[in-house]
């Protein structure tokens, strides 16, 4: 049994569908008499170039053994599959076991963007937080100022009051 990685690069408008691809492309595999050793669902990626008006894609990669011949009929298959814009198999003398660099780099995206939204959410937070307490603080003038001109009248009244009772 010769080893192969494939690489493919699905339609990025079925991501969504990208479950059932696996499926059935696994059952296609098997049926040819290949062992699955390992794949990495990458995800939405940047292309290098526009493929069929399509500026990004959904990769896939997959650690495959089997029959050299039996290769042949699976790229046959799949060639015709609409929802693949491309794919490739690179015959490998061994497969390494740890992730490749492109699942390590979407990773590595991932957690930067979840750090910057966590980032914005507390900025965010901090100024709702901030905006709350101006507006408590400027109810809060108000008040007093409310307070103020009620103590001002009651005093002119009572002035007012005092010099009718003289």
């Amino acid at each position: 049994m010769k080893k192969y990685e494939a690489a493919i690069i699905l339609n990025p408008n079925l991501s969504s569908k990208t479950d059932i691809f696996i499926k059935d492309f696994e059952k296609l595999l098997n049926s040819n008499s290949f062992n699955i050793i390992k794949y990495e669902d990458i995800g939405r990626r940047q292309l290098a170039y526009s493929i069929n008006n399509h500026n990004k894609g959904h990769y896939l990669l997959f650690n495959i053994e089997g029959d050299p011949i039996k290769l042949i009929e699976v790229e046959n298959k799949i060639k015709y599959n609409e929802s693949i814009i491309r794919h490739l198999f690179i015959s490998v003398k061994e497969h390494s076991g740890e992730d490749s660099q492109l699942l390590i780099d979407s990773k590595d995206k991932k957690n930067d963007r979840e750090e910057i939204d966590n980032k914005k959410a507390e900025a965010i937070s901090e100024e709702i937080e901030t905006n709350k307490n101006v507006e408590v603080d400027e109810i809060n003038s108000q008040d007093k100022d409310k307070k103020l001109e009620n103590e001002e009248e009651l005093e002119s009244k009572d002035k007012t009051n005092g010099a009718e009772d003289e």
